[in-house]
């Protein structure tokens, strides 16, 4: 219910900048699903592009609806792609995120959805670069998760290690410890 509520919110942001796009980066809990509603016109040409940047395998499954229902796009368990296209129909056109078949790892879904009229070929170029900065952008920040990630796992190693040698020290010590130490034997003269 909740989800519903947050969806609902961000549909009406969604609504309130529509004239040239929004981009958002939400909270996609395990086994849940994200769906957000956008009014175009028709004959109006929008691109969607999409990216996980953390969580579990870094995949998603996204599909997109016309207003009659209709699927236009459905893609499963992909880290990132980009769907342009020219509407062909007035109304509300649903983009849905869905990590239903995660059942234990939420991710992290960076969405950009662009609209454009048909006299934009600067903006165009412009919106490429862009994208391409956001995309570096978000590379970065998926590959910062896994480097703090590596760096935890390594410091764990190391410290295991640590321990193992000390010990493995210890025991060696002791040993030869053992092989120099003189055992004396009990004296039978003492027991006459």
């Amino acid at each position: 219910m909740r989800g519903r509520m947050r969806g609902w919110a961000l549909a009406l942001l969604l609504g309130a900048l529509r004239a040239s796009g929004t981009e958002l980066t939400f909270e996609l809990p395990d086994s849940d699903k994200q769906c957000f509603h956008q009014e175009l016109d028709r004959g109006l040409k929008f691109t969607l592009d999409y990216q996980v940047i953390t969580g579990g395998h870094y995949d998603v499954d996204c599909y997109i609806e016309d207003p009659n229902g209709r699927t236009i796009y459905r893609e499963t368990k992909k880290q990132y792609d980009s769907f342009p296209h020219h509407t062909e129909l007035t109304g509300i056109y649903t983009f849905c995120f869905s990590n239903e078949f995660s059942t234990f790892s939420h991710k992290t879904v960076y969405f950009n959805l662009q609209m454009e009229s048909a006299c934009v070929t600067i903006h165009e170029a412009l919106n490429a670069v862009i994208d391409s900065q956001t995309h570096y952008r978000l590379r970065e920040a998926q590959d910062r998760s896994r480097a703090e990630d590596l760096n935890g796992r390594v410091s764990y190693w190391s410290v295991g290690e640590t321990v193992i040698l000390f010990v493995v020290s210890v025991g060696q010590v002791m040993l030869l410890k053992s092989f120099f130490t003189e055992k004396r034997p009990i004296s039978s003269a003492a027991e006459t």
